[in-house]
């Protein structure tokens, strides 16, 4: 059974497949999370953090951006740039709490990104939510 975490790791591979310009990857969610499992109350999970994800690309990218230390956000992988946006929405919309958040992004980002990946999501994911309006 799907756990919130595949969910979220789910969730990644379509903002990653979004990224390198399929832009009409909402219109294929549910044969990609049928393929991974991801059903019921998981699936609605999912398809609710993507879409939210999508709706607020404009300020999860602002966010983003302005707590990147040095780092060109085109210059981003692509991996990286997908769990950044999944955890910065979760951090600004969502009602989790943010130590949460940044646990999940970076073991997704264990799972997906390169060696350094992790230490530089929890940088960034930590510098949003200390900025984060209460």
């Amino acid at each position: 059974m799907a756990t919130r975490h595949h969910a979220r790791m789910a969730v990644v591979s379509l903002l990653y497949a979004y990224d390198l310009g399929n832009g009409n990857i909402a219109e294929h969610t549910d044969e990609i999370l049928e393929e991974k499992k991801i059903r019921n109350k998981q699936k609605d999970f999912a398809l609710a953090l993507f879409d939210g994800v999508m709706k607020n690309l404009e300020a999860c990218d602002k966010a983003i951006i302005e707590h990147l230390k040095e780092w060109d956000f085109e210059r981003l992988g692509s991996i990286e740039r997908a769990t950044l946006r999944l955890a910065t929405f979760e951090i600004l919309f969502g009602e989790l709490d943010s130590a949460v958040v940044i646990n999940e992004a970076v073991e997704i980002t264990k799972a997906f990104g390169t060696e350094q990946s992790p230490k530089f999501i929890n940088g960034v994911l930590d510098a949003i939510s200390k900025d984060k309006p209460e």
